[in-house]
């Protein structure tokens, strides 16, 4: 019987992830306060989420 109680993530992942996230926010809201258009600041937005989650992973160890 399988223990449905395991995480899907471990504690290192999750903080890559949401570290990675919180970036992708901050660099998309940076976009509109300068004046961006909305696809430009998601854009933004991914772009920065995807290097701060390869940054983050290859900081913490």
């Amino acid at each position: 019987m399988p223990n449905d109680r395991d995480p899907l993530l471990s504690q290192r992942s999750a903080l890559i992830l949401l570290l990675g996230v919180l970036v992708g926010i901050e660099a998309g809201t940076v976009a509109v306060l300068g004046d961006a258009g909305p696809a430009t600041a998601v854009l933004t937005g991914a772009s920065a989420f995807a290097a701060g989650v390869v940054f983050f992973h290859t900081t913490i160890a």
